[in-house]
């Protein structure tokens, strides 16, 4: 089999592993609404705290997988030759600017979860 396509099965096959944390981080989503809907209910400061720790950790562990994908488009980007076609090279590009960004918006709902103690801004795992 051709080495590129192997990489690229290689590539799916890690993929359908983020989708699975994907889908463990939408669980504790709805974990942390229940935290945070309790907290603003009750006042419960337990709750509060629950809350923002789950949020921090999917957070956190989005961000990592942000960083994943920053590194998959860089990698991608550097593999550009010369005898590719420009809309090949322009897509690269695109993909490793579209992660950059994801990756800085990811790193700053991080810090507000991290910086907001009152929970005063919203924030949703998107």
């Amino acid at each position: 089999m051709n080495k590129k396509i192997e990489e690229r099965l290689k590539q799916i096959t890690l993929e359908n592993y983020i989708w699975v944390i994907y889908i463990f981080l939408i669980i504790l989503c709805f974990i942390s609404n229940y935290y945070e809907k309790n907290y603003f209910l009750t006042n419960n400061q337990i709750s509060k705290e629950k809350y923002r720790y789950i949020l921090i950790f999917i957070f956190l562990v989005a961000l990592l997988v942000y960083l994943y994908f920053l590194y998959d488009s860089y990698k991608n980007y550097k593999n550009i030759s010369i005898y590719d076609s420009k809309k090949k090279k322009d897509f690269a590009e695109y993909s490793l600017v579209g992660s950059i960004l994801i990756f800085v918006a990811g790193a700053i709902f991080l810090y507000i979860a991290i910086n907001d103690q009152e929970i005063e801004t919203e924030l949703a795992f998107n």
